[in-house]
């Protein structure tokens, strides 16, 4: 059996994850094909609970006003640096100065990471949370796009 809520969101992103798909829509039907798929019921109502808190970050960041990158300074809470580690923090901060994540969709990621209530979260799974926030917000097809080649080239030695 497959284990953790970011397991189901994985899969959900890979399977269901287009330009027309409403997640929203059956849920019913979507939860009968996780379990067969493998995945716990919790596990699948809590990856719900994380996309609709996504989709509602989605519809804050379209009132939002743009923020310039050179306006933004993050300091990270103790909890924040418990979690997402030296390397972590830099790919955020690599993402930020690059222009791929804006310092809004930044702390949404943050928060989201947050959210997956994992111990052992690693760079491979903040960087599946960047592809999740990235393809959820209106506008970032290119850094969207960016960061699915960024995730699925061989890029040995880019953070060393």
């Amino acid at each position: 059996m497959k284990e953790s809520m970011l397991d189901v969101l994985i899969y959900l992103f890979d399977h269901y994850m287009d330009e027309e798909a409403d997640l929203g829509a059956d849920r019913d039907n979507l939860t009968e094909e996780l379990e067969a798929a493998g995945f716990r019921d919790g596990e699948i109502h809590k990856a719900f609970e994380w996309l609709d808190a996504l989709a509602a970050h989605r519809e804050r960041s379209e009132c939002e006003p743009p923020v310039s990158q050179n306006q933004s300074v993050r300091i990270f809470s103790d909890r924040e640096m418990e979690h997402l580690d030296a390397e972590m923090r830099g790919l955020l901060l690599y993402l930020g100065q690059n222009g791929i994540l804006t310092p809004l969709h930044r702390e949404i990621v943050i928060e989201r990471v947050m959210a997956l209530e994992e111990d052992d979260i690693d760079l491979e799974q903040v960087k599946w949370v960047v592809l999740m926030v990235l393809f959820n917000m209106p506008g970032q097809e290119g850094p969207y796009a960016w960061m699915e080649d960024f995730m699925f080239e061989e890029q040995v030695g880019l953070f060393h």
